[in-house]
């Protein structure tokens, strides 16, 4: 078997056997949830009193005026960044609580680890120059902070975690949660010091030149676990892939401090950071044609053993047969578009499942199979029905 992509290189295991169809249905159970799960359900209620630390802090030392107006203006980037990573993430969707998880941890998580440290270091060696706080400290605490939970997700839900596009949005919402509270704290002090007319200035800098820079830098960490993870690497071996992907993060968020310390922000802006944004957003682009690719793929072996015919295996691998299978489902008895969009996200994950067993990395793949293979059945008698 050959992969034409680097990035669809699945490891060394033998490629698992796909039973012959059509099998009675009826009879998987859905595939348990890993302990893993668990651990990252007992992070976020640990966040929970980390967050109200939090709001104390603001509005202790903000107020409460001023740290509502940071908040109402930090959320209109924020939801700008949602649907973008939303969008680059509607071929195969993450599980919404995990990217629920991702954003409490760069919101909540990854700012009070940034906090903690600055003030340690000042009880320790006294404040440090604006200059090195800016360049050096911000970008390596920040980063490692967000990078920590990129790992966590890479840990303890690694069947949810198929490679580079999975590793980008889990990176990005981090970015874009730790760039919402941090907003909220700028926003609110420009509010105090200047009034409406230097909240103007500082939301144009950041919400409308660059709402995705902490998503640029912190998908870079995830960038690099997610090439792990389509590796099927674990332990020494992700790190090894992860720990240059934070270094990258930590250079290039250095990169952006330093334009506006010690250069002309704008100058840097148009001859650096665009250029960067560009290549960000072909990398993506990229990325999605190789999930495109490896979606047909691993659906074309299924279609080989019979699951699927190769009209449905177009269908279900190509955005034009994905929107021409929805008008067609608009137009059957009863509007049956939710059992088609049922149909093409479960043969997606069963593409994914596929991928992880030919890697090796899931033990529970082939129950993850069984059970979807039964739900495509399903859903192709409910579409072909009277």
């Amino acid at each position: 078997m050959s992969y034409p992509s680097p990035l669809a290189q699945p490891g060394s295991a033998e490629p698992a056997r796909i039973s012959p169809a059509p099998q009675a249905a009826g009879s998987a159970a859905p595939p348990r949830r890993r302990r893993g799960g668990i651990a990252l359900w007992v992070v976020a209620v640990l966040l929970v009193p980390v967050l109200a630390l939090l709001v104390r802090y603001f509005t202790g030392v903000l107020g409460t005026a001023a740290s509502f107006i940071g908040l109402v203006l930090a959320v209109i980037p924020f939801v700008i960044v949602w649907f973008a990573v939303r969008y680059i993430d509607r071929w195969e969707p993450e599980p919404r609580r995990l990217l629920v998880f991702a954003v409490a941890w760069g919101a909540v998580a990854a700012v009070a680890l940034a906090l903690g440290v600055d003030l340690v270091l000042t009880l320790a060696v006294g404040r440090l120059p604006a200059e090195f706080s800016s360049v050096v400290q911000a970008p390596i605490v920040e980063e490692l902070a967000k990078g920590l939970g990129v790992l966590l997700i890479f840990v303890f839900a690694r069947r949810f975690f198929d490679g580079p596009v999975d590793g980008i949005v889990y990176g990005a919402l981090i970015g874009a949660g730790f760039a919402l509270t941090e907003n909220v704290q700028y926003f609110a002090i420009s509010y105090l010091e200047g009034g409406p007319g230097q909240v103007a200035t500082t939301f144009f800098l950041r919400a409308v030149l660059s709402p995705f820079a902490h998503v640029m830098f912190t998908s870079l960490t995830g960038f690099a676990l997610g090439l792990a993870a389509r590796r099927g690497l674990r332990g020494g071996g992700a790190l090894a892939y992860g720990i240059p992907g934070v270094l990258a993060a930590i250079v290039l968020h250095g990169l952006w401090n330093g334009s506006a310390t010690f250069a002309n922000f704008f100058e840097v802006y148009a001859t650096l950071q665009v250029p960067l944004f560009l290549a960000f957003i072909a990398g993506i682009l990229a990325l999605r044609r190789e999930e495109t690719r490896l979606t047909r793929a691993r659906l074309g072996e299924y279609a080989v053993a019979g699951w699927f015919t190769p009209q449905e295996v177009d269908m279900l691998a190509t955005r034009p047969g994905r929107r021409s299978a929805l008008a067609w489902a608009r137009t059957l008895p009863g509007d049956r578009t939710a059992v088609m969009k049922a149909f093409i996200a479960d043969a997606t994950a069963l593409a994914a499942a596929r991928q992880r067993a030919l890697s090796g990395r899931d033990p529970q793949a082939v129950a993850t199979e069984r059970y979807l293979l039964e739900r495509t059945t399903d859903a192709r008698a409910a579409l072909l029905a009277p």
